[in-house]
């Protein structure tokens, strides 16, 4: 991931960079598309995080709402299954009267085919076939209560039946009611577990695009760091060709040519010379195929034609009064150090060392080693 991002960032970077520039002026593009990347992905970091924190506080609200339901929806379960509990037991206590009530009237009417089936016995029948008296008035008492308990019984049964149908469709409208509530509530309960699984999955997303963000913001500012060390370098570096210059300068007697200065190359300039993000471009850079010829700008002494660092195959030479003109980036020399050169004489060849993104003529112009503008003097 990491590697991915810092190519990605440098292809970025690439974009928004002159097409061909020599190193410092390509640092600063880069820097300064870090540094607005920087502040992109910081604003959009604080924007995910307050989108986190609402979320977070929409699922505690949600949460809350969530548990209340489930309680709810738990003791309603637990109602309903007391209630079919309730309607089960009262259903078997129903079939059992209505089976007692049954075994009763066949019992009654048993009895009525007996009684029909043989004569009443007479008050005198008893009378007579009794022992005593008193055994007449037990036997006639004995008759009377069967009768007045086989009625009781069966009276009995049918209201304790009638009792418990009306019961039981008592427990059967309830259950039935409770039943629907439940299902209501087991409904809502439901949505909100959605509603609190989108959420945090919408949390998790976000959270996972707030660190991989993150992680690219300190990429971003590892970036910065390098740049502004590595223009730094080159700032250091170019102190150094000053020191060079006006040494070899101070130790020519060459005097100053005669004529103006001429384009070493003939091309566009893709990266002027100036100030960027506190950092100068030291000179302009020339867009011109990969070994275009390189003409010297003026007569002069070459007093650099080295290797040096960002500038790649680096060559100065001296006119005289101060005035030097220097070519980065060559891909070979076609001169050397205490040569002495004419004006337009073939001095390297465009290329792409040091640091540079594509063939150019990184020219310069420095008076007393100090840069200054070329296209004053072109």
């Amino acid at each position: 991931m990491g590697r991915r991002l810092v190519v990605v960032l440098f292809a970025g970077l690439v974009l928004v960079a002159p097409a061909s520039g020599d190193k410092l002026s390509d640092i600063q593009a880069r820097l300064a598309a870090a540094r607005a990347k920087e502040a992109r992905l910081t604003t959009q970091i604080s924007g995910i995080t307050s989108q986190i924190r609402s979320l977070e506080l929409k699922v505690g609200d949600v949460s809350q709402k969530l548990n209340d339901l489930e309680r709810d929806l738990a003791l309603h379960q637990a109602r309903l299954d007391k209630l079919n509990e309730l309607f089960d037991f009262e259903t078997e206590r129903l079939d059992f009267l209505h089976r007692q009530y049954a075994k009763v009237l066949r019992e009654l009417n048993l009895r009525m085919i007996d009684i029909y089936e043989t004569s009443d016995p007479t008050l005198i029948d008893v009378i007579l076939e009794s022992k005593s008296f008193q055994d007449a008035l037990d036997q006639l008492h004995y008759l009377d209560a069967i009768a007045r308990q086989d009625k009781r019984i069966a009276v009995q049964v049918a209201t304790a039946r009638d009792q418990v149908h009306v019961a039981r469709e008592r427990t059967k409208k309830v259950r039935a009611r409770v039943h629907s509530e439940t299902q209501v509530v087991a409904v809502r309960t439901q949505q909100q577990r959605n509603v609190k699984s989108e959420l945090l999955a919408s949390k998790s997303s976000l959270a996972g695009q707030r660190s991989r963000q993150k992680g690219q913001l300190a990429s971003t500012r590892e970036q910065e760091k390098a740049f502004i060390a590595e223009a730094d370098a080159l700032a250091a570096q170019d102190s150094q060709v000053r020191g060079q210059l006006a040494a070899a300068q101070s130790a020519s007697d060459t005097t100053p040519s005669a004529s103006g200065l001429i384009w070493p190359v003939s091309g566009p300039v893709t990266s002027p010379y100036g100030y960027r993000w506190g950092r100068l471009h030291a000179g302009i850079d020339i867009g011109v195929p990969n070994g275009t010829p390189i003409h010297a700008a003026a007569a002069g002494t070459v007093v650099l034609a080295s290797w040096n660092g960002g500038y790649g195959n680096y060559t100065c030479i001296d006119h005289g009064g101060g005035l030097a003109t220097c070519y980065a980036h060559q891909s070979a020399f076609a001169t050397s150090v205490g040569a002495t050169v004419s004006q337009g004489q073939v001095i390297g060849y465009v290329g792409n060392t040091g640091h540079s993104f594509g063939a150019h003529l990184h020219f310069e112009v420095r008076i007393n080693g100090n840069p200054v503008d070329p296209l004053g003097y072109l």
